[in-house]
């Protein structure tokens, strides 16, 4: 079924369809969500794509950069490293040379795969559709997928136990697992285990969900303003440019926002990882 075919309902459902290894449409299906067998093809293709777009821009940035008078470019790339830098010090209490890496990856990263957002809703399908008929969902926002941005909560999540075994030792992680906040007596023991694993988990979900919900809202408001192109008349049209100029320019700020807060909440968590309770 062509796109022009589709009713405003159908419309939006196709464009928010992932392409799945099965070759079945995958929505987000609680029970499709949970089958393992299945991975949405789409959000692994564009992560690659912004992941490989991110190392050309920094890639390039180290070629140009000189240690006379900066151009613009580098002069961009080194205040956002100066600014990651001193993130990543004044929260993370470590002497590790991968911390500041880390976050400049997830905020540069996370930006890129924010910004597909503002690639036109049929602009894909309509290039895609020159090259083949068999394929007929693709969505581009790898942020927008809830096995994507959970994926990433999750290897904060492995990251803040790795370092939390790594500066307290695995007898310290254990015994501040076991024993905080309430105390190391043998009868709080379930109620301190209980209460870390739900705070390990609370945040997990919270980091990963955040920036899926925002970014599939924004996705979403796309497609609704995609459906005043096809009103009738130069009206629909008219429309159609000025919500969608006004919403991608407002949309840049939340694409900035959110790769920040997923930055920073990622250095926090690593940063309680290092304390001692």
């Amino acid at each position: 079924m062509a796109v022009q075919e589709l009713t405003a309902k159908e419309y939006i459902m196709h464009h928010l369809t992932n392409l799945t290894n099965t070759g079945k449409a995958q929505g987000l299906d609680a029970q499709n969500f949970i089958d393992f067998s299945v991975f949405n093809v789409d959000t692994l293709i564009w992560s690659l794509i912004a992941g490989a777009l991110g190392f050309y821009v920094f890639y390039k940035a180290a070629q140009k950069a000189t240690p006379g008078v900066p151009g613009r470019f580098q002069m961009a790339i080194e205040m956002l490293i100066e600014m990651v830098e001193n993130q990543s010090k004044s929260l993370v209490n470590s002497e590790s040379r991968y911390i500041a890496p880390l976050a400049l990856t997830i905020f540069f990263w996370v930006v890129i795969m924010n910004s597909f957002d503002l690639i036109p809703v049929d602009l894909p399908s309509v290039i895609l559709a020159m090259f083949t008929d068999d394929i007929h969902y693709l969505r581009v926002v790898p942020t927008a997928d809830p096995s994507s941005t959970l994926g990433m909560a999750l290897g904060i999540l492995i990251l803040t136990i790795y370092y939390g075994i790594k500066v307290k030792g695995f007898g310290g992680f254990l015994h501040e697992l076991f024993g905080a906040p309430f105390g190391a007596k043998w009868y709080l023991i379930p109620c301190n285990f209980m209460l870390n694993i739900v705070e390990y988990v609370a945040k997990t979900l919270s980091l990963g969900i955040r920036l899926f919900g925002n970014m599939f809202a924004g996705e979403l408001v796309f497609c609704l303003i995609a459906l005043l192109g096809g009103m009738a008349g130069i009206y629909g049209m008219g429309m159609h440019l000025i919500a969608g100029t006004a919403w991608a320019i407002f949309h840049i700020l939340v694409i900035l926002l959110q790769a920040y807060i997923f930055m920073m909440l990622s250095l926090v968590y690593i940063g309680q990882a290092h304390e001692h309770h």
